[in-house]
Formats: C-alpha cells, structure tokens, sequence
C-alpha cells in the first residue's frame, strides 16, 4: 500500500502550520503577562536544610515567590501518590521543582531564582536499579509505605510497582527442553524530544482560572490542577492551542498547577515557556531505562516449551502514570509467542534520576529489542532460521497467548510473509549488509470517550470532541467517519476539540487511542444526527425513513435517484425546528478472559484488548571499521484492524520507524554517577533527520476486528515504534557475530562488540 491510494484532503490545521500563522501556547500574550522561571534541585537526592525566598521576594519586578508552603500540603500521583507540587524537605531529582517565580520578564524572573538561598545535606544518589531493590538499599522515598497507592499496585521499599505473570509449570516446561538459552539486555532511558518546548499561560478571572498548555491531554491536567490546589472542575478549564508534537512526553499533569497558583498569587496572567535544556531534564516523562534477564526452553525442533524473565524498570524519583508498566513490560518480554510454561517477575524501581512516563509505547521497544534479539540467539541454538523459527512459534487465530488469553482473527503470520517480501528476505547481499527481522505486539487502550456533532442551518456541520491533536490524525479520521454516515465530504466538517470547557471527556493523545474510542463517539453522534435527517427526508419526499439514502450530500429515496434533496436544505428546514445534534459515546470493549494463567499486580495489562501485531523487517549497512550502522531499508506489515485514513495510517508508521531508528542507534540519556544528566541538548542529543531516512515501505494486514474500534478498526500510533529498535538489532548481530546488548546501540558500542 502506498499513499498514492490514500484520499487526500487538507488537513484542518495543515494551513496555519505550514504558513506559520498557527499559534502554539508559547506564542500567546496576555495584557500584563508575568514571565515564570522554576528553582531546580540542580541535585539528585538531598534534605533542603535551609530554603530562603526573601531576596526573590524584594526584587523589582518580583510580583509572586511560590513554595511548598505556599500552597496546599497535597501529595498526588496517578498509582501511587508519592509527590508533591514542590519539593517538601527532600529533593530526589535534579529536575525536582523547589520554588517558583514571577516576574515581568524572563531576565528579571531567572535574576530571582538565582538569589533563591537553598542549603542540602547532599544524600547518596540511588541510581543502581539492581542495587536499589537490594533489602540493604537505601530508600528514595523513607515514607513509602504511608503514601496512598491505588488497589491492586503491589510495593515494597524501592519497588514501586511489582508485577509477574504464571502459566504452567515453568521448571517442568525446562526439563523438557533440550536447549535453555539465557541472556541479559540493558537499556538506556531516553527522551520523547518533541521539537515545541512545553509552555503553560494562566489567567484567572474571579475564582475560575483558565490554564492554556502543551499538553496531550487536558482532563489529565484538568484532573491535577483540581486535586493539587484543592478546586472543583467547574473552576479550571485547560485549552489547548496548536501542540508541536508530545510522543507522550507531554502526557499527564505537569507544570499547570504550578503556573495557576503563580497567576494567583501575582494577580496577574503568568506564563511559562521552557528553554531546550529544561525540556530534557525536568518533566517527568522520559523513557524507561530497563534490565532484562530473560531464559527460554526449546525443543531440538523449535517448539519453545517455557520461558522465564527477570526485569527491572527505571521507575525514577516518582511514579507518575508509570505504575501499570511493570505488567507491560512482562507481557512485552514474554511476546505473541505460544508458550505453555511462563513465569516472569517485573519490578518498577524507584531511583534518583528523572521519572519515567508514557512516552510512544511505554517499555515495549527496549523489551521487544531484548526479547527478539534474545529470539535470534534462541533459533540459532536449535539451527533453525530466525523467519521460521517464528512462524513456528508466534500466535495465531485461536491461540493460547502467554497469560491465558485466547485470540481471534489475527494476522501475525500473515505480518511475517508481507513484511519480509517487502525487502527481499533471502536473497544475497553484500558482505556489509544484513537483514534482522523482529515482530511485536500492543494493546488498544478500551476507555471512554465522547462527542458531540450539530449540523447548521446552512449545511455546515462541526464536531465537538475532547480529543486532542499532536500527530494522532484526529483533525483527519474523526472527519472522515462522522461524513461517511452522514453522506458528507470530510471538509463540511469543522473540528472543535482541545477545550475541556466546550468538549466532553477523552483521555487525550495517549495509548493511540483516540480513533479506538473517541471515532466509536463519532460514528454514534453522527449516527443520531442521520436519523434525525432520514425522518426529515422522508417527510419532505413522502417516503419511509427506511427507504431514505444519505449519500453525496443529499438525502434521496433508494431507487428513485431523482427524489432527493440536499442536506443543506434539510439543516435549513431544521433551523426552523428540532435542531441537528447528535452526542455519542462508544462503550470500551471489555477485556478478554484469561484462563490457566495468575497475575499479581494486575493493573488492566494482564490481557490485550484488541491486540495490534505488526513485523517490521530491516536491511542494514556496516562500517566494520568504525563501527557506524546505516539502516537502509525497512519493510513493515502491519495488522491493525480497518484502516481507515491510509495516508494518515503511513505516517504513523513512518514516523514511529524513525523514532525505532533513533532509539535503536543513538538516543540515550546519558547521566553521572551524582544522577546529573550529561547531554541535555539537541547538540548532544542525537535525534534522526531526514537525512537519516531509509526506503520504508508499509502495508497493512487488514483484518476486520470485532469489538474494536469504529469498522473493526484498532490503534496505530505506538506499534510502529515496538519493533524497529529489534529488527535492527538483529541485522546488527548477523554482521558483528552476536547482539549488542545494550540500547542505543551506539557506533562505539558496535564496535566494541566487534572486537570481543
């Protein structure tokens, strides 16, 4: 498939972006607008012995010095509730808030911070994630055990979140293998580095404030502002202007409540903008550093028998919404295998480095990146090729998956064959080039979602929706399906959306679910409004509502194609009466039933709702004296339920490629031994470029999914992000003798591989 069989039409915000007339939450201006600047730790783990704010304070041009005495004595947190707004006598990150300033500008704001006194008494950096689960450890956080934590999260001392999946008879599933193969992969934690920096503007009028922000998702930071400065919802509203990008980077409640209790403080409207260096070392969503020990038993034929894994997730100094990623992670590790014997334990692991959070497929690409590499080694030992090997033993309809769940119609077989066609698996290549193959699997997030849809008098019809866009494809697919029931172009639609004030609830840009849940939404709100013009119609040309056809903008009588009359007519007739509005709100699918299998700390991860599989098949190139890898090609094959906008669909796939590139060869954060990060800069930072692109080439394995999304549809966003990183892996292995085993696989840790 390509994009030349895709419809085309313009995007309703592609005009302001490429112009550059569209207004992103930096470029918004208030009269009398306050500038904002944050004091940082600047230390990994410390106790505050003295903070001192009244030089700040005295300042010209200071109108507002904020605390954590200065605001309510709230701690919050999605699974556990282990944070504060401001740092409260112990700091356990550099990029941990301890006061906040506002000021007449920027200048002036960072000359405050600078004469905020703060005194420690430095603390050893837990950074060590085996270490830090030692009984011995020290702790990141003495309380622990009396901070709130939501029911079934399982925790202890540094473990902030532990997750295992059983099934069968692992030991006995060793003993009957003929070859155990066992192996450890490290990966580096990593940013989502979207190329807006964050920016939050608050205003308040009266006792209601309105919070302007980069987030991906407003009722998250809706939900924050409530809870941490103690105010009903009926007072806050978050808008969302145009949003430069997040790859979940910009998920969760951040920085809105901080610059709310500033604007009130200062009487008057604040803003903040973050400069490139905050954007990598403060928030707290970054990827995952993880640890995986993994252990497979196989017979001499290639039928796998039991598979036992280790893995322990850089958590960082708090929880966040990365509560549940312990689960993930394990169902990531043991993959869409058929396994009868499983036994994995996960452990989220507090440390003194920045949070981790849902960026683009949460723990799924390091995981696939060890578990597939780890697959290889596995079919090498038993001398199979690594493409049959997996045809042997990856899911398929009617399977057992490896915590109990049975499948339907699936297509990752069907993956395997169309992906590696795409790049000519097989055939010879030069002595400097190889092709690695992984396939990976991920969930669609089933939550509610609603919208609204009224057609005017005049024709014209909006949709009002929560959903949000930062490269989902809302503005595009929501479109798309409200006008095929009503009969409509997709461009007779406006979209209303990013206003929590104005919409109903969505998550947000977050677990690709915005087509899964709020497209059900759609169609259901479109739905009514179609039924209310078919009995329109009918009156109008004395026909049955049965017998009427909305097609083409008009409403005509099936089989009398010149008894008709244009929807615009009707939405007039209407203005003059019931008006056309239509809500809808899709019910989430269910999640399947597990058998045979037992789950501890199961937080909703234990079983895939409509489950995506994808196979993504890389041809790479190797400068075996340097040690500098070039992917070349990629072939990827996607099983994604209906797509529905296919140009949109390519995009997704292309871009979450070249993040698998950049996460596989060179992104990494980088930290010292006092949990300082070393390379906060896009200089040091090593993002890919277009100049970096290889052919891509994509198709979708189109399997009609019930109890899915709108038209049997399932997510994209995250999928084509889960198995690049490992098929590259893989090529790599085929050329230097053996995996990297640690992420990014850098030039110099090529290379190093290539000598030993």
């Amino acid at each position: 498939m390509t994009a030349a069989t895709a419809p085309r039409f313009v995007r309703a915000d592609g005009p302001d972006k490429v112009t550059g007339s569209g207004r992103y939450t930096a470029d918004l201006t208030l009269t009398g607008m306050l500038a904002a600047k944050f004091r940082y730790a600047e230390i990994a783990h410390a106790r505050i012995i003295r903070l001192d704010v009244s030089a700040a304070r005295a300042m010209p041009g200071v109108f507002a010095v904020l605390t954590a005495d200065d605001v309510p004595d709230v701690r919050f947190g999605p699974f556990v509730q282990d944070r504060t707004l401001f740092a409260r006598d112990v700091v356990r990150y550099e990029g941990e808030v301890v006061a906040a300033v506002a000021a007449v500008n920027a200048t002036v704001a960072q000359q405050a911070v600078d004469a905020i006194v703060v005194e420690y008494e430095p603390l050893p950096p837990i950074t060590d994630l085996e270490a830090a689960l030692a009984g011995d450890s020290l702790l990141v956080h003495e309380g622990w055990a009396a901070y709130g934590a939501g029911d079934p999260v399982v925790r202890d001392r540094n473990d902030a979140s532990f997750s295992s999946i059983t099934k069968g008879d692992v030991d006995a599933g060793f003993a009957e293998a003929d070859h155990v193969v066992s192996s450890r992969y490290v990966a580096d934690g990593c940013h989502a580095a979207p190329i807006e920096p964050r920016a939050v503007l608050a205003q308040w009028e009266g006792n209601k404030v309105t919070i302007w922000t980069s987030t991906q998702v407003p009722f998250d930071a809706r939900a924050g502002v409530c809870e941490t400065l103690e105010m009903p919802a009926s007072r806050v509203r978050i808008i969302v202007p145009h949003l430069g990008g997040g790859f979940g980077g910009k998920c969760g409640f951040h920085y809105e409540a901080h610059i709310a209790a500033l604007a009130k403080a200062a009487k008057r409207p604040v803003r903040l903008v973050f400069s490139r260096r905050e954007e990598f070392f403060a928030p707290d969503r970054r990827r995952e550093g993880m640890i995986i020990d993994v252990q497979t038993g196989v017979r001499s034929d290639g039928t796998i028998t039991a598979r036992k894994a280790w893995i322990a997730i850089d958590n960082g100094a708090y929880t966040t919404d990365a509560g549940f990623f312990s689960q993930l992670a394990a169902m990531h590790v043991s993959g869409p295998y058929k396994i009868p014997n499983v036994h994995i334990d996960s452990h989220l692991v507090y440390t003194n480095l920045q949070p981790s959070g849902s960026v683009r497929a949460p723990t799924a690409p390091q995981a696939c990146w060890a578990l597939e590499s780890h697959t290889d080694e596995v079919a090498k030992a038993v001398g199979m090729d690594p493409v049959a090997f997996r045809k042997l033993n990856a899911v398929d309809t009617g399977d057992i998956g490896p915590s109990g769940q049975t499948y339907g119609e699936i297509g990752v077989q069907r993956c395997i064959d169309e992906a590696t066609a795409l790049v000519d698996y097989g055939q010879p290549l030069p002595d400097d080039e190889a092709i690695g193959v992984a396939i990976g699997w991920w969930p669609s997030f089933s939550v509610p979602s609603g919208a609204y849809l009224k057609i005017d008098g005049d024709g014209s019809a909006q949709i009002i929706t929560g959903a949000q866009e930062c490269g989902t494809g809302a503005v595009m697919t929501l479109r798309q399906l409200a006008a095929d029931e009503l009969g409509m172009n997709a461009e007779d639609f406006e979209l209303v959306y990013q206003d929590t004030s104005v919409a109903p609830y969505d998550m947000g840009a977050t677990g690709s679910q915005t087509l899964f849940n709020n497209g059900r939404a759609v169609v259901a709100a479109a739905g009514q409004v179609a039924e209310q013009l078919r009995s329109l119609a009918a009156e109008f040309l004395e026909a049955a509502p049965a017998d009427i056809v909305l097609a083409d903008g008009h409403a005509h009588v099936a089989g009398s194609p010149t008894s008709t009359v244009s929807i615009a007519e009707l939405a007039g007739i209407a203005a003059g009466g019931e008006l056309l509005i239509g809500h809808g709100s899709g019910a989430p699918p269910a999640a399947p039933a597990l058998v045979g299998s037992s789950c501890v700390g199961d937080l909703g991860m234990a079983a895939f709702v409509a489950p995506q599989f994808s196979c993504h098949a890389v041809r790479v190139r190797l400068d075996r004296d340097t040690g500098v890898v070039r992917v070349m090609e990629v072939g990827t094959a996607h099983d994604s339920g209906t797509i529905i906008n296919e140009m949109g669909a390519l995009g997704q796939v292309e871009g979450g490629v070249m993040m698998g590139i950049g996460q596989a060869l060179t992104e990494g954060a980088q930290y010292d031994a006092e949990g300082h990060q070393r390379n906060t800069g896009l200089l040091e930072y090593k993002l890919q470029t277009c100049a970096d692109s290889p052919v891509i080439r994509t198709t979708f394995v189109q399997i009609v999914t019930p109890n899915a999304g709108p038209r049997g549809a399932k997510g994209l966003a995250e999928a084509p992000n889960v198995a690049t990183a490992a098929a590259i892996s893989n090529a790599i292995a085929k050329l230097v003798g053996q995996p990297v085993r640690q992420l990014p696989m850098t030039a110099e840790r090529v290379w190093k591989a290539m000598q030993s």
